[in-house]
């Protein structure tokens, strides 16, 4: 949420783009109140995760329903009130369906016009300089080919009744209340990267994690007993055999699991990704507290990067 007086103002957006003969074009908008041209963005509401603001912002601003790809970084600066604001930027492309869906532009409040502009010419039209360097990391990661991506998110189960005060076997401790908020809140900044499959251990407090994100993406669970901690705990989990069928299928995939069986996750995805080229920050994507996720962005069989997110209500 946004800081308090003294706080930084937290906003969210990114660097939308299609494809267009092969090519990628990136999103710009004329801002008339500010006479100025930048990419769509917005505050941060208080109570949202910066996610939830980005594709919420940009739906607002363009008319654009989008999933957040891979993390661009923050632009910083100054506001003429003398806070300092921090914008979180991703990139987030639009489909070829949804850029029909969505037709012609129609201005608002916000937004004077919109303009879809080669990388090239984007360099030249936006207004500001931190903009531009944010233009330029989308840029390299196009030039690379690693624009185009999916993500698979690590998520922890929410907050669980104890096993001290569990008589039954553990795989069916249930969620305590607080675990229970914390799955709905978890619902829409995992939304916000477009999972189109989930799977989960079979135990129930991570079937009852994910269950209000099935409801609210309408995709269907897929219980496995291959990331479950009675298998793990018994050696007899198949971590590496789950993730090995979610890249080969390069479809954006909930993985929720365990504590103890996360850092296997986490290390199996890097292992079959990462070339050892760049530095990524593996353990704190390893060592997640209950309801907090990974989102670990691939393309052509790349890492490209690893982000992760808090649980917005404490355990």
């Amino acid at each position: 949420m946004s800081g308090g007086p003294t706080g930084p103002v937290l906003a969210a957006g990114a660097v939308v783009w299609r494809e267009q003969d092969g090519q990628p074009l990136v999103l710009l908008i004329h801002r008339e109140h500010h006479n100025d041209v930048s990419f769509p963005k917005g505050k941060v509401d208080p109570g949202e995760s910066v996610p939830t603001t980005a594709v919420r912002e940009i739906e607002e601003e363009t008319g654009y329903r989008v999933h957040l790809g891979a993390p661009l970084g923050t632009a910083e600066y100054v506001l003429p009130n003398g806070r300092d604001k921090v914008v979180h930027y991703w990139s987030a492309r639009v489909s070829k369906k949804e850029f029909e869906r969505a037709g012609a532009f129609a201005p608002n409040d916000e937004v004077a016009s919109v303009e879809w502009v080669t990388i090239d010419d984007a360099h030249g039209r936006l207004t500001y300089d931190r903009d531009v360097e944010i233009l330029t990391r989308f840029a390299d990661r196009a030039a690379a080919g690693e624009h185009r991506t999916f993500a698979l998110i690590a998520l922890r189960h929410a907050k669980t009744v104890p096993g001290s005060d569990w008589d039954g076997p553990d795989a069916t401790r249930p969620l305590l209340p607080v675990g229970r908020s914390q799955a709905k809140a978890v619902v829409s900044p995992v939304a916000a990267f477009g999972p189109k499959k989930i799977v989960s251990s079979t135990a129930a407090r991570c079937l009852a994690t994910v269950e209000p994100l099935s409801a609210r993406t309408k995709v269907g669970v897929q219980a496995t007993p291959d990331i479950s901690q009675d298998a793990h705990d018994r050696g007899a989990a198949n971590v590496k055999g789950v993730v090995r069928r979610r890249l080969d299928k390069e479809k954006s995939t909930v993985l929720c699991s365990h504590g103890p069986v996360l850092p296997d996750i986490i290390a199996r995805i890097a292992g079959a990704t990462a070339d050892g080229s760049r530095h990524f920050d593996l353990r704190r994507a390893a060592m997640l507290s209950v309801g907090d996720f990974a989102v670990m962005h691939i393309a052509d069989g790349r890492l490209v990067a690893v982000e992760t997110h808090r649980n917005p209500v404490a355990s």
